[in-house]
């Protein structure tokens, strides 16, 4: 099995469940050492157990990326860990209220904002300056196709996302003469607890999900891991301040 990533060190913020779940694993498959970050203790040890399993050092932090506080103690908590940090999956994201902009509220939107905008850029604030110790590294931010169109009930979120791609494109100018590598992902509908809640159970509401992807169906977790941590590997080494679409070609209609 390839283990190109033996010795190095990965971080996924929002690595309980769904896609940066399947991110850690896809890092420990590599060989990598990982540490995963979310609010959620009870998923964390479920997702520790699985990559204990097979046989990787790795850590959970709890934490909630909208706090400075907690983003810098993360990073700190891997450089003590671990003592260096090579890749980071910038993960972690909520959605906050599907409702037109007229019924938007300045509560959510300091919510998911904090989340999906300071959140990133407060990781990236400590995971810089680790990395650069090491030479450089990689970064990949979650965006999302909501990063590169509208949807309607869904102006927060898209301006959230819009702004993870503007973020990626400026930290890659800034620290690419330096080793640092950033890109963004921009996935379509893939199957996560986000995905449920906004189909809620029913069969007309995937059918419709799907149907907006030409692909035929909607995402799996791995089809989005597996390009991220391609993105951290070395064939993608010359890669940097891209926005990537997972998306079943969504975003070519």
């Amino acid at each position: 099995m390839n283990k190109e990533f033996n010795g190095k060190v990965a971080l996924v913020t929002g690595g309980t469940s769904g896609i940066g779940e399947a991110t850690a694993l896809a890092f420990a498959n590599l060989g990598a050492e990982v540490a995963i970050t979310g609010r959620r203790k009870d998923l964390g040890k479920k997702v520790l157990a699985r990559l204990h399993a097979k046989g990787v050092d790795s850590r959970f932090i709890c934490g909630d990326i909208s706090k400075e506080k907690d983003c810098y103690q993360m990073v700190e908590s891997v450089l003590e860990a671990f003592g260096r940090l090579d890749f980071a999956f910038n993960n972690a994201a909520i959605e906050g209220k599907v409702v037109p902009v007229t019924e938007q509220t300045d509560q959510n939107f300091h919510n998911v904002v904090n989340t999906n905008v300071l959140g990133v850029m407060n990781s990236m604030k400590y995971e810089i300056p680790a990395m650069l110790k090491n030479g450089g590294g990689s970064i990949v931010n979650s965006s999302s196709i909501s990063g590169t169109v509208g949807m309607p009930g869904m102006s927060v979120y898209c301006a959230s996302k819009h702004a993870v791609i503007g973020l990626t494109k400026a930290v890659a100018v800034e620290f690419g003469s330096q080793g640092i590598r950033v890109n963004a992902v921009s996935p379509g509908a893939v199957k996560t607890e986000m995905y449920d809640r906004f189909t809620k159970g029913s069969p007309e509401a995937r059918d419709f999900y799907e149907s907006l992807h030409p692909i035929g169906r909607v995402g799996e977790c791995e089809e989005i891991a597996n390009p991220v941590a391609f993105l951290c590997s070395e064939g993608a080494s010359f890669i940097t301040g891209a926005n990537i679409p997972i998306d079943g070609a969504f975003t070519t209609v």
